[in-house]
């Protein structure tokens, strides 16, 4: 969300009076923005119960990055092992990798692109 500013006139007296608009970028579109060539897209998902994985992994078969969130079936041991073992299962196919992001959320990649797992710490 983006604020823009502009000045209106008073009616009375004429003075410039500032107020301010709110725009959601969200629901521009810019030209030129679909057509930018990319071959390979980050693709994030929500996965509710085991049966969505085939659907949600066929993104990756297709090439593209997946970041799935399971946060909705965290609770459930045996949903999480089937997603996991299914995941890497995946991963190994297309020749890409899988990974956890945080307490949520894994990333599964296609051919050629790897998780490095060592976090970049900056410093002050």
């Amino acid at each position: 969300m983006a604020i823009l500013k502009k000045k209106e006139y008073g009616k009375g007296d004429g003075s410039p009076v500032e107020t301010a608009e709110f725009i959601d970028l969200t629901q521009m579109n810019f030209e030129g923005e679909n057509q930018v060539g990319a071959k390979t897209l980050i693709k994030v998902a929500e996965i509710y119960r085991y049966d969505d994985l085939g659907k949600l992994t066929a993104h990756v078969f297709n090439g593209h990055i997946l970041v799935l969130d399971y946060t909705a079936i965290s609770g459930d041991q045996l949903a999480m092992k089937r997603i996991t073992n299914d995941l890497k299962l995946v991963a190994r196919d297309v020749g890409g990798d899988v990974a956890g992001l945080g307490k949520n959320y894994f990333i599964v990649t296609p051919s050629g692109i790897k998780v490095d797992r060592n976090k970049i710490k900056g410093g002050f």
